[in-house]
Formats: C-alpha cells, structure tokens, sequence
C-alpha cells in the first residue's frame, strides 16, 4: 500500500514541479494523509525515497501519463496554475519551439527568471520543445564572455527545472550569419559605414544621411570583404542595415549588423574578427531553428523590428509570434552581472553563490525552492505592465513550501550566560522536531543551570519574567530566578546549554555566530530547518563541533 501511495504523489510532486519530485515534500504529504503510517515513519522512508528517485529517473512526458493514468485528478492543480497564461497565438501542440537567449558573461540572476520560466512553462503546456541558444557574439569591452558562465547558466537552468531540448552556440554558427550577411548584401539594402559613432549620432539626430549610404552593392561587398581580411581594424567599419533614416525612433535609424572585434573568444579564439550583432544573428537563427514563438521583455521591441526589416529584405516568410512581458523588479534589489563580477575580483562577495548576488546558484545556498520561484514568477502572467515586489513575496511562496518540511531546533546567536538559581532537578527535554507533525520524532534538549540566551533578547527582556521555551519560567538576568515550570503566557525565548558553534551566513553578507542545540550536529548539508524565533536556513556545512548554515527568510 505504501508503494503505491507514494507512486502517486511523487508522480504529483515531479509533474508539478519540472519533472523533479521532492522526497521530503512526498514524505510530508504522505504522513500528513495517513496519519495510521506515522509510528512506522522510520520504516516507510527509505520505500518512499526510493519510489521519488525511479519517479525523477522518468521523462516528464512519462510522469504525466502515468499520472492521468492512475490519478487524474492530481493533475487539477497544474492545470489551474498554468491556464493563467493566455494561450500562445497559433500554437500547436507539440509544434511549438522556443528559445533562451542567454549572454553568457555571468550566471543567471532572479531578474532573469521572468524570461526563462515563462518560456520553459509554455513548453511544458504545448509539449514543445525549449532550445538554449548562447547569444555568444562578442560584445563591448566592458561587458566580456566568461568561460565559466556557459556552466553557470546551465548550472542555473538545471537548478530552476528548465527542460532544454537543444544547446547551440552563436560562436558555431558564424559562416551561417556571413552566408546571410552577403545575401543581404545583394540586395542592395546595406552599406558599410566608416564614420566615427559621434558623427553618426549627429546625423542620426538631423535625419541625414552619411556619403557611405549611397554605396552600390558591388562597392559594400567589396568594402565588407575587406572587413572580414583584416584591412579594417576594430572601430574603422561596421555593416549597416539601410532602414527609414527619419524613422520616429532614431536608433532604428540604419542600425548596425556586423562589427569587428579582435578580442579573443572563450570557444573559438580568433577564428573570426567580424561578429553579428544580436538582432541580425536572431533573425537568421529564428528562421533556421524553426523558433515559432518569441517571448522576451517589452525592453527588446525593437529587435523584433530588426528582424522583420531583415526577414522583409530577404522575403522571408516564415516567422515566429513576438510575445512581451513587463519588466519584474525587486525592490532594494541591486542585479547586475557586472557589479558581480567586479565583486568577486575585489573580494567583497565570496562567489556568485554569495547571497547579495542574487544568483539562482545564491537562491539554492539560501534553502529558495526552484517551485517557491516557479510560482511567484507566474503569478504575473504575461502582464505588460512593469511591477515592482518586496523580495518577502517570494520568501512568502517559499515559506509555504518549507514550513511543513522544516523541523525546528535552537540556535542562540550572540549568546549571553545565565545562571538559573533554585532550578529543580530536571532531566532532559523531549520535544517535537516540528509541532504539527508530532509523529515525525522528538529531540532531545540537554538542561543545565547554566544556559545561554541571545543577547538581544537578554536585553530587552531582562530583569522581567520570561519563559525558557519548552523548559521553564524565569526571571531574566545573570543570576536567573526559577519561577515554575508551566507554560505561562509571558514571552518565549530560546535557549540552549551547550552544542555546537553556529554560524548563520545573512542576507546582507554578514554572519551571524552562537551556539546552536546539540542535536544540529546531527543534520546533513542541505536539510532546511527553522531556527526557532529566528528564520528559515539551509544547512551548508556540518560537524560536531561547528555548524554552517544560509539564512533564507523568516
């Protein structure tokens, strides 16, 4: 019967959650359920763990079969969540294709989660196809490709529960944009520029023309061969796309396409010294991969504008639909890549797993469940309209992923020693690992007259009566008095006797350092625990003497 029961919800947890199901939340929903199985809990977890590891060996398309097979109506809250979104225009099942478009010049950061999970949900809905493409043309100087960030992005997309289907790289598919670059040439309706940008910007502001735009095709092929054999150096030349030159927004005024750029690339060295802008190499790539939908911010309409004053030059008929959403912002949140890199290399952040990041690699340390994110980034749809969010609108997801999941333990940060005067004799605690589920087991609290309390609290609270939560009822100070031994209503506060040192990593970046209860030497990397009255955290580093943990959220 076990087996079966958690064949279920671990299909359940997998097909709602990208194709990975989560042992612990499986065990909870079980136990919770039945509670007849709760006494056997030590018995019955290693089958359900077990059951969760064949479920994730499956494909997602699998897990969804035999789910509709065996429980159907399991399937209710998926659906729900995803028909927010509103259909793709001209979708068909099972023929739509989309796209990532990663730069890899860093990790993934929350800011970019709008894009890559709206992209993966509609692959998921229409059982399409999810291509990432590395949008790795070189770009300027101060924004350059890092080697490791190809790793970290997938790192970051595997974490997120992003099925990709395909992996290509722009810096493979250069002859394809040269193939392309000299068809356009053909048509008459490119040159090649050599004015200086400030002279170009002043004519783009008048609405004039530079001598090069009269160039005949000839002329520009013979001049963009030049380009591509070294007789320009980086910043004497670019390809431009002739487009309306009093065009109402003046940087679509005769846009650039090709560039030259002699610094070496992370994948393919000096292979080649011209490069695509990322506009010209979408829309060849688009075609070519049979993208059928775009979806990307309301900020890039007009590289949609490009591609089809690209696709209209060269009589392309086969498109993809522009989907476009609104800019998502945090508030007192700082993402940028760069400040990241720069971080790391003056020491200020201690990698891109450092929690001021706000890489998804940083989300992971800090105990955010990829499902928590899934959902807060959803429940904006598709909406146009830019939004600004405290950052608490996504610890409040993940909260409510972790709460049943988290046992509670002590942890006294900046502990100050009290001494308890006139305590009886009094054997160790028994308490429950989480109060709602008191037959998921106890743990054990160690008593003693002297025990240690944070000091925060110690002084605030000192000299008035305060209990010793789950042990007993005292007056606060150095010398404590014992007052008895009920739960009264007076305030609570934490406590331990000895156990080992706690560190707790912050939010901010610094760390928060104590003594935590004996039985967190006891816990595994990665477990999610609730350090009562202070937050949620995710263990990083365990021994008998020293633990290590993230702050998540409270």
């Amino acid at each position: 019967m076990v087996r079966e029961i958690a064949r279920k919800y671990a299909l359940q947890n997998a097909v709602l959650h990208g194709g990975v199901g989560d042992a612990k939340a499986v065990i909870g929903k079980i136990l919770a359920e039945q509670p007849a199985l709760r006494p056997k809990a030590r018995e019955i977890i290693p089958e359900i763990e077990a059951v969760v590891r064949e479920v994730n060996a499956l494909d997602p398309e699998t897990q969804r079969s035999e789910l509709e097979a065996i429980a159907p109506e399991l399937l209710e809250r998926k659906e729900a969540k995803v028909s927010e979104l509103p259909p793709l225009p001209g979708a068909e099942e099972g023929k739509v294709v989309l796209r990532l478009a990663p730069y890899p010049s860093g990790p993934l950061h929350i800011g970019n989660a709008r894009a890559f999970l709206l992209n993966d949900e509609y692959a998921k809905r229409y059982r399409g196809r999810l291509i990432l493409a590395f949008d790795d043309t070189i770009g300027s100087e101060a924004k350059p490709i890092l080697p490791e960030a190809y790793d970290q992005i997938r790192e970051g997309l595997d974490w997120a529960g992003i099925d990709v289907h395909d992996v290509v790289y722009k810096s493979d598919r250069i002859p394809l944009h040269y193939e392309w670059a000299e068809k356009l040439i053909a048509t008459g309706n490119t040159y090649v520029c050599e004015c200086p940008p400030e002279r170009l910007q002043a004519l783009r502001r008048e609405k004039k023309a530079c001598e090069h735009r009269l160039q005949e095709a000839d002329e520009s092929f013979a001049m963009w061969r030049a380009m591509l054999d070294g007789q320009y150096r980086e910043g004497d030349a670019v390809l431009r796309l002739r487009t309306d030159i009093a065009h109402p927004n003046p940087a679509f005024r005769d846009r650039v396409l090709f560039r030259i750029a002699e610094r070496e690339h992370p994948r393919v060295g000096t292979k080649y010294r011209v490069w695509p802008l990322l506009e010209f190499s979408w829309a060849v790539d688009d075609h070519l991969l049979g993208i059928t939908h775009v979806i990307r911010g309301k900020d890039l309409v007009i590289e949609d504008m490009m591609e089809e004053a690209i696709w209209d030059t060269l009589r392309i008929e086969r498109r993809p639909h522009f989907i476009h959403f609104g800019i998502l912002r945090f508030k007192d949140v700082d993402l940028s890549k760069s400040q990241i890199r720069v971080g790391i290399a003056e020491g200020r952040l201690t990698g891109i797993d450092d929690p001021r990041a706000w890489t998804l690699q940083s989300l992971r340390r800090r105990g955010i469940r990829p499902p928590a994110l899934r959902s807060f980034v959803l429940s904006f749809g598709l909406s146009l309209t830019d939004v600004e969010v405290p950052v608490e609108s996504l610890y409040s997801e993940n909260r409510k992923l972790i709460d049943k999941d988290a046992n509670r333990y002590f942890f006294v940060p900046e502990p100050v020693t009290i001494e308890i005067q006139g305590l009886p004799h009094v054997g160790p605690l028994r308490v429950p690992l989480h109060p709602d589920f008191p037959g998921r087991g106890e743990r054990i609290l160690p008593v003693a007259e002297k025990v240690h309390v944070p000091r925060e609290d110690y002084e605030k609270l000192r000299g008035k009566e305060v209990r010793l939560k789950d042990f007993c009822n005292v007056v606060l100070d150095r010398r404590a008095k014992f007052l008895s031994m009920e739960n009264r209503d007076i305030p609570k506060i934490q406590w331990v006797a000895h156990g080992p040192n706690g560190h707790v990593v912050m939010p901010g970046g610094s760390e928060s350092r104590g003594i935590a209860e004996p039985a967190v030497a006891s816990l595994k990397v990665d477990d999610i625990v609730q350090f009562e009255r202070f937050g949620f955290s995710r263990i990083d580093r365990v021994t008998k003497s020293e633990v290590h943990a993230y702050f998540a959220h409270r």
